[in-house]
């Protein structure tokens, strides 16, 4: 269980329960929003509300290189976020944003991360649209109107019939009606109505997210979690970190192909192992560790299969090759398990390659490159000889538990007051803010919600999260930190 810093003495639960009524009703005072309400009315219906926004439904943008993908995401967005350049394979890093349409909020994936390669472009084309399938509960399959369909086309059209996934054909780059004709020869592809837009114009658009939100489900399929059953871990990390080497020492057994070949393909299957007596499914795993040789694309590509593995995990564990300098990947994927609210551990693979002149070295990579997740549990191990391998699960436990840690509105109000006491706000611009009160509003991980009179600022956030930390554990955990500034109502 977790401990409680000696340096914050928290009353005892019936104080807690007093401070928590004293504050709960001093919040008649200020105007409250509906989200406020139904988050105060109860932890369950806050939870309610955490959990729809964590499980919004999921978009994907497919289609062959230069149709303008990025060009509709940056529309529907309303904001230039994906990069756009007028030649195949910009889009490289980040691939997913948060959308709204009529009232509706979905997460849409942009998938341009294509291969300049002509001579393997369909089989990228190929790849790609099958993670993305595999990501998406609706896909929006762009194809470009003025040049009609290819090869390429025909075969991701093969790919959407086998996943059965709902699709919305989009016929871009109809500018004027004299471009209809053209959208309306695609009805060939047997995908349903293509829907003319010119995504550079916004031309159409309107009925094109219409048919997008009459495809999605109200809830995504991969944001909801099993609570019952065996806890569900990913082994994420850039190509050749040992992820195959790692789980095979784990479970004893030569479970995975650990020698790789460059493009091959296999349908995502979970792998449900026992590990100290306890079963575990490992998600997915196969589908990130498959693709290693590869070239330019390679970011592109591990990125969206880490996130499909992350989305459908409960805990990551993220190897990293400690024999060698830390990379942008490796911080890449940790913060692609943080943004995703999941537990996390950082595995430190290869300790037994790494020489002592190293170790400083690593050192002062985790303080420098890290420095935002010093609260994750570390753990040194040798995929290859099976090296502290067995300090593995505990670490998942720790992350875990701390996942799924709640605080009592009236300890975690009791804790906020201490705190206050002891270092208050600084005044800013003749004011200080006060906090209100405060809840938690959800677990899986714990997000707080503080209603204050002012804006915080961030360093005093983060000093909250802080003594958070230090006072109720959350080891191995995100934890996230909102603020709602509220105004005293009018008399």
């Amino acid at each position: 269980m977790t401990e409680i810093d000696p340096a914050l003495t928290l009353p005892d639960e019936a104080s807690d329960a007093d401070r928590e009524r004293a504050l709960r009703a001093g919040l008649a005072e200020y105007e409250l929003a509906d989200d406020d309400l139904a988050l105060l009315d109860g932890v369950d219906g806050g939870a309610r509300l955490e959990a729809a926004a964590r499980a919004l439904p999921v978009l994907a943008v497919i289609g062959r290189p230069n149709v303008g993908k990025s060009t509709l995401v940056n529309r529907i967005l309303g904001r230039r976020e994906a990069v756009v350049e007028d030649k195949p394979g910009v889009t490289r890093d980040r691939v997913s944003y948060p959308a709204e349409w009529s009232g509706t909020h979905f997460t849409l994936v942009d998938t341009g991360g294509w291969e300049v390669d002509v001579a393997g472009i369909e089989a990228r084309v190929a790849e790609q649209a099958e993670v993305a399938i595999g990501l998406a509960d609706a896909v929006l399959f762009v194809v470009d109107a003025t040049v009609g369909t290819t090869n390429t086309d025909e075969q991701v059209v093969r790919l959407l019939r086998k996943a059965g996934k709902p699709v919305v054909l989009c016929a871009n780059k109809v500018d004027g009606p004299a471009g209809e004709a053209d959208a309306f020869a695609l009805w060939s592809l047997g995908l349903g109505e293509p829907y003319p837009v010119s995504a550079l114009h916004g031309r159409g658009t309107g009925d094109l997210l219409d048919a997008v939100l009459d495809a999605l489900p109200e809830i995504s399929e991969h944001g909801v979690l099993r609570p019952d059953g065996p806890r569900r871990v990913a082994l994420v990390g850039r190509p050749n970190v040992g992820k195959s080497s790692l789980l095979n020492k784990v479970v004893g057994a030569e479970r995975v192909v650990v020698h790789e070949v460059a493009g091959t393909t296999r349908d995502p299957v979970d792998e449900l192992v026992e590990l100290k007596g306890k079963p575990w499914i490992f998600v997915d795993t196969a589908g990130i560790r498959r693709r290693v040789h590869q070239t330019s694309g390679a970011d592109f590509y591990a990125s969206l299969r880490t996130q499909a593995a992350i989305e459908k995990a409960e805990v990551a564990v993220v190897l990293v090759d400690a024999s060698v300098k830390m990379t942008e990947q490796d911080t890449r994927v940790i913060s692609q398990v943080v943004e995703a609210g999941r537990a996390l551990v950082i595995a430190y693979n290869k300790w037994d390659l790494m020489d002592e002149d190293r170790r400083p070295f690593l050192e002062r990579e985790i303080e420098q490159d890290l420095v935002q997740v010093q609260w994750a549990p570390r753990v040194n191990v040798s995929a290859r000889t099976g090296w502290h391998t067995d300090r593995l699960v505990p670490a998942l436990e720790r992350s875990l538990e701390s996942w799924d840690t709640r605080i009592s509105t009236g300890r975690l109000n009791a804790f906020l007051g201490e705190l206050v006491a002891a270092h208050p706000h600084p005044v800013r611009g003749g004011k200080q803010p006060r906090i209100l009160f405060a809840t938690q509003a959800s677990t899986r991980p714990p997000r707080f919600v503080i209603f204050t009179t002012g804006f915080l600022d961030p360093g005093y956030r983060r000093y909250i999260e802080r003594r958070l930390r230090e006072t109720f554990g959350f080891e191995g955990t995100p934890i996230s930190i909102s603020v709602r500034v509220r105004e005293k109502r009018r008399r």
